[in-house]
């Protein structure tokens, strides 16, 4: 059936994280994205200012009893009767019962319940095998998740204080729930605002055949799930505890990646090719024949960014998308909640507020002039994109492809580390891409003159060989300034046994795409040069005049898990000019100078 769909989470998200989030928001100086936006009126006009939250144990059809928070706006105490659109998050942890005033957050980080302000119900679902909800966890968003997401839905819309209209929120490992959702095709799935989630989960999150340094979360014991919030009636934790007690038989999430290092890898833990039951993309027909309305956040520091334009290419007049400068899951400064009520407002109420009207996506560009950072367009890559070539040349970069061959070697450095970042997040999925100058290949463009802005998907075709027959490559495409200071803008990088490029199964922009099967293993041989192609994260970023594009390739990144390390060191050779053309590909604007 087509609603057995396959679902993912990686605990990434845990409740820490979500702590983390509010404190960030508060921390941060807000920026005046909101007003600069240019495609948002401000906030609806909040309807109440109490919610009242209930919350409990709901069975599931195999009897497995998973937690609910029900909250639902209230005037003195006393729920409004309705019936009212409802929106869920399928969360891993609910939320405290009580009666509370709402609005009480910062624009940039509201808990999601905050929504009753605005005359919706909202319930937040702990996932079985997580929070108070019992069960396991199998390896998030299988079949069982999609079948309680189907099941939690038909719920929530038949309540005699719902409309029938449903919609789902998530970001994250939650946001890809949301998606999966999607696919379970629930008749009473009306929308789904999903931020910062894995279009495909072996691209995802085994970027280029490399797995990355999220999704694989902490082992959680008994003690740590017991930290999670209660159902009401369950003061003692009693119910707690068992069900924590039945949290310890999940899958390791990172044991089960490793066990899965191609895309058609059937894994032992789960019994099964677990990358396509669990990738969005591999039920792409169910998902555009389902027609829900999707509203996709995304973030220019966030590694799932391209995965969120890939999702919006796939889906043209069922999905839009806003990539604001921000973290994974995180929105300084902007009053995303705004954005979410004006899109329930039109799916789940029936209002006019524009949001028909939009462009599908706004983008901020960074370091645009002040009051020009936000912009929108109907199709990404941009309709103007300027895509230019630059050949590899020695230490440079140019427009002309050298005749004759070179090479540049350097040892692979093992120990990379990346300054701590004293303000923001950067573990996990926070964490930013950095570099060692001492163990990279690094090339230059020419130093621009005037403002240059790069909006799009940079692509890497490199030529390299190795001494050793596994070889990871990392390019970054960097910004560097006058006083010699360094921003990487993006990163891409690709296993280069796994090199093979095929047609894609869905729309990649025009960017390479492995098939990554077994079959497509081809270990390198010492000294020969193969070609590896692969692309860099989406941009749109603004080179100041006077500051300097370079692109640097290293054969290891500080933020890689569970690396193979070769003693000693192998040697990565990146190639140039003759037959081994390496070159990058720069979508540049059209102002470009």
């Amino acid at each position: 059936m087509s609603w057995l769909a396959a679902f993912f989470e990686s605990l990434f998200m845990t409740r820490v994280i979500a702590a983390l989030f509010v404190l960030f928001a508060l921390i941060v100086s807000p920026m005046s994205a909101q007003a600069q936006s240019g495609f948002n009126a401000g906030p609806a006009t909040p309807e109440y200012s109490e919610q009242v939250a209930t919350s409990f144990h709901l069975p599931m059809r195999d009897g497995l009893r998973i937690a609910v928070s029900l909250h639902r706006p209230s005037v003195n105490g006393v729920p409004v009767e309705g019936p009212l659109p409802v929106i869920w998050h399928h969360a891993l942890d609910i939320e405290a019962a009580g009666t509370r005033a709402t609005g009480t957050g910062t624009d940039a980080r509201r808990p999601l319940s905050d929504l009753t302000r605005y005359g919706y119900v909202v319930a937040v679902v702990a996932r079985r095998g997580n929070g108070a909800s019992f069960g396991t966890r199998r390896g998030y968003e299988d079949f069982t998740e999609g079948f309680d997401a189907y099941e939690i839905t038909e719920w929530l819309a038949a309540q005699p204080w719902s409309t029938g209209n449903v919609g789902m929120y998530g970001c994250s490992n939650t946001g890809e729930a949301a998606m999966h959702a999607v696919v379970a095709r629930p008749p009473h799935l009306k929308a789904v605002f999903a931020g910062c989630f894995a279009w495909d989960r072996y691209d995802g999150h085994t970027r280029g055949g490399i797995i990355s340094q999220y999704g694989t979360g902490p082992t959680r014991t008994v003690e740590d799930d017991l930290r999670a919030m209660p159902v009401q009636g369950d003061e003692d934790r009693t119910l707690l505890r068992q069900a924590a007690e039945e949290h310890v038989a999940s899958t390791n999430l990172l044991a089960l990646m490793q066990s899965m290092p191609y895309r058609d890898s059937w894994s032992p833990l789960v019994m099964a090719r677990f990358w396509g039951e669990v990738s969005i993309g591999a039920y792409l027909s169910q998902v555009r024949d389902g027609g829900v309305p999707i509203y996709i956040q995304g973030g220019w520091y966030d590694d799932f960014r391209t995965e969120g334009l890939i999702a919006l290419a796939n889906l043209p007049g069922q999905a839009r998308m806003i990539i604001g400068p921000w973290r994974h899951c995180l929105n300084p400064g902007f009053d995303l909640q705004a954005e979410q009520v004006r899109f329930f407002d039109h799916y789940l109420k029936g209002v006019d507020t524009g949001i028909q009207s939009d462009d599908p996506i706004h983008y901020f560009t960074i370091n645009a002039p002040e009051g020009q950072e936000w912009r929108s367009a109907s199709v990404w890559p941009l309709a103007d994109a300027d895509n230019r070539r630059l050949f590899l040349a020695g230490d440079a970069l140019g427009s002309e492809q050298p005749r004759a061959a070179g090479a540049r070697a350097v040892t692979v450095d093992y120990a990379p580390v990346c300054p701590p970042d004293p303000v923001e997040p950067n573990f996990g999925p926070f964490a930013q891409p950095c570099r060692s100058s001492a163990a990279s290949v690094t090339v230059a463009a020419r130093t621009f003159a005037i403002d240059t802005e790069v909006t799009g998907n940079p692509i890497a075709d490199l030529w390299i060989s190795s001494t050793a027959p596994e070889q990871p490559v990392f390019a970054y495409l960097e910004d560097v300034a006058p006083d010699g200071t360094v921003t990487v803008i993006s990163e891409g990088r690709q296993r280069a046994s796994l090199r093979r490029v095929v047609e894609a199964p869905w729309n990649t922009m025009g960017t390479p795409w492995r098939r990554s099967w077994a079959e497509d293993h081809q270990p390198l041989v010492a000294g020969t040069p193969v070609k590896v192609s692969f692309d860099l994260l989406a941009v749109s970023y603004v080179f100041k005049a006077g500051h300097t594009l370079r692109v640097s390739i290293t054969g290891s990144d500080a933020r890689e898990r569970a690396r193979v390390e070769v003693a000693p060191a192998p040697t990565l050779s990146v190639h140039f000019g003759g037959d081994t053309p390496s070159s990058v590909v720069i979508p540049f604007r059209p102002a470009a100078g």
